[in-house]
Formats: C-alpha cells, sequence, structure tokens
C-alpha cells in the first residue's frame, strides 16, 4: 500500500470510465456528462490513507487524553470552486483561459458548469470529442479546449493512527452544506452506533428544513426532483475504528480494520 497504488487506482478508474464513454457516445452521448465525486479511506499497518477527488469530506473524532473531549479533524483535501485556493489552481493550470472559473448566481464554477474541479467522469470536460452535438446544449462549451479542464488526480492524506482516534465520518458535501465537522462530530460521539449515519442525514436535512422556514415532515414530503431546491443529496458512512488495528498488535491477524455497529460474529 502506498500513495502511489492509490493514485494509480483512481487513474485506472478514470481510464476504464472514458471508455465506456467512447463505447457509448453515439447510443448513450448523456454519459459524457456523468460524473462523481470520489472519496477513499485504506487503513494499512497502522496508517489511515484518505484520497479524495471533489467536494465529499472525512472527519476523524479524536479523543484527547488530556480533556477527554472528542475533537473534529478534517483529514482531506476538496476540489470545490468556492475555495481560493482551488480556484488559484485552475488560474494556474489554465493561464490563457480568463474564463476557468466563473462567479454565476453568486456560486463560483468551472467554466461557469459546475463546482468541482476534480472527479471521476465527466468526460465533456476532460476530451474535446466529448464535448460537441449530440451532447445536451447546456453541456457544450462555446470554444474548444485542448487541455482537460478537470481532474482525476486524487489529494491524498497519510495519518498515522492513535489510540484517541475514535471514528471516521465520511459524507458528501450535502451534509457538510448543513452540519460544521464539530456538529456531526458531537452527534456521533453522543448517540448509540446503531443508526449513527441515519441520525446525521436527519439532523442534516432539519437544518435545511429550519433554513427554508418549512417544516422536517413537510420537507421529507416534497418530491425528490424538487428537493435539490432545498438541500444537495447526502451520503454518509461512519466508520468506527477498532483498537487492534490502531495498537498494531494484532493487525496481520485480524480480518477487521473497521467494525459498524454490529460486532462481528463469534467463533462457535
Amino acid at each position: 500500500m502506498s500513495e502511489h497504488v492509490i493514485k494509480k487506482s483512481f487513474l485506472e478508474t478514470e481510464r476504464n470510465f472514458l471508455s465506456l464513454v467512447e463505447k457509448q457516445w453515439l447510443g448513450k452521448p448523456q454519459i459524457a456528462s456523468a460524473g462523481s465525486c470520489c472519496l477513499v479511506g485504506i487503513i494499512c499497518d497502522g496508517l489511515l490513507y484518505i484520497a479524495n477527488v471533489g467536494d465529499s469530506r472525512v472527519v476523524l473524532g479524536r479523543t484527547e487524553r488530556a480533556t477527554h473531549e472528542t475533537k473534529a479533524i478534517p483529514l482531506c483535501t476538496e476540489h470545490n470552486a468556492s475555495i481560493e485556493s482551488v480556484r488559484e489552481e485552475l488560474q494556474k493550470m489554465h493561464p490563457h483561459d480568463p474564463q476557468i472559473v466563473v462567479l454565476k448566481h453568486k456560486v463560483w464554477r468551472v467554466k461557469g458548469l459546475i463546482q468541482v474541479s476534480r472527479s471521476i467522469g465527466d468526460a465533456y470536460l476532460k476530451k474535446a470529442e466529448f464535448n460537441r452535438e449530440p451532447l445536451l446544449p447546456r453541456f457544450r462549451l462555446p470554444e474548444p479546449f485542448l487541455k482537460p479542464v478537470l481532474s482525476a488526480e486524487p489529494s491524498i492524506t497519510v495519518h498515522k493512527l492513535s489510540r484517541g482516534d475514535k471514528f471516521l465520518i465520511f459524507a458528501s458535501d450535502g451534509l457538510w452544506e448543513q452540519l460544521s465537522n464539530e456538529e456531526a462530530v458531537d452527534i456521533v460521539n453522543s448517540y448509540p452506533r446503531n443508526g449513527i449515519a441515519r441520525r446525521l442525514i436527519k439532523a442534516a436535512l432539519e437544518e435545511a428544513a429550519k433554513k427554508r422556514e418549512v417544516r422536517y415532515a413537510d420537507l421529507k414530503k416534497i418530491d425528490r426532483g424538487v428537493r435539490r431546491h432545498f438541500h444537495d443529496d447526502i451520503s454518509v458512512i461512519v466508520a468506527f475504528l477498532d483498537q487492534n488495528v490502531i495498537n498494531g498488535s494484532s493487525i496481520r491477524n485480524t480480518t477487521f480494520s473497521i467494525k459498524g455497529g454490529i460486532p462481528p460474529p463469534t467463533s462457535s
């Protein structure tokens, strides 16, 4: 396991998806506009590797030995044009394109189309051959591009696990638009493990309903397509860290690197 291996895996996934786009282009041209963020966590030999493309986020819940408080530690770099450093990176990579990032309806977007600067897929912004008819006009750029606008190269963080590291919250930006890192960690730390990801989603939806001055029960009744005007989609995984992995004493003997709310079966 290494940063090189993880990067190679991301780029191979990207290569295979773009190959699929090429094969299906004539029959299903809109596949060229399909893309995804990707957030990966790997535990190996007491090290936690976090790799990310897009604007999902992983936050570590760590209990401080002195105060017994559980702190929120963000562990990944996000690639969203709303972040100044991301805009600067894009401008540096595309110095001759004054429209590489555009403020549109008070939101920064790459080429005025998309908020993320890195993704898996989104072939229409990576290969000029897919940025033309029969792709829908709203995805097509008015001028051709010579180099990929978006990248699939992940940002990778390596964290040495310690005994105070308790859990990891992996979530799409829909959660983090409604809850702060600290709020999410407090919820996970304060409630039983079983159903904790669902509880985080409910807390985010309640906050979204509050911002739009509607009741939570009424928000849930709104059709999914219309709901996108109230909040982004939300995906959450909470992983509780196994102390056997952290202390390294039985790292080669256990088949579990993480445990959820349900304990592993015991041998008979």
